[in-house]
This record gives structure tokens, sequence and C-alpha cells, in this order.
């Protein structure tokens, strides 16, 4: 019986002390197209946003004026 329980213990000191495995970055794993498609949409949003405000504050600067 005490042969079991330190088989037990020694099992549970070596899973614990087991280093894990390095996680890869997100470009090396089966998500990364997808990620890929998300920065080209903040991209474009981002060139959205800026042609949004640069309009909006052409059409501010032409009714100040009229």
């Amino acid at each position: 019986m005490r042969f079991i329980i330190v088989l037990i213990i020694i099992a549970l000191v070596v899973f614990k002390l087991w280093p894990e495995p390095e996680t890869p970055a997100i470009e090396e794993t089966f998500i990364a197209p997808q990620i890929q498609s998300l920065k080209k949409a903040e991209q474009v949003e981002q060139q959205y946003l800026e042609a949004l405000e640069r309009t909006n504050e052409r059409i501010e600067r032409e009714s100040d004026g009229g």
C-alpha cells in the first residue's frame, strides 16, 4: 500500500515540476488567416474614419463661410 502512495506522490511531483510547452504565436496557429483578415479590416476602418473626419471638417468649413 505504501508503494502505491509513494508512486502517486512521485507522479504528482513530476507532473508539477514538468515544464509547460511554449505557447505558439497566434500567427503560427490555425487561426492566423482570420487574424490577418481582422487586421486588414481594422486598417480599412481606420481609413474610413479618417476620411469621414476630413469630410466632416470640410463640410463644417464650408458651412461657416456661407
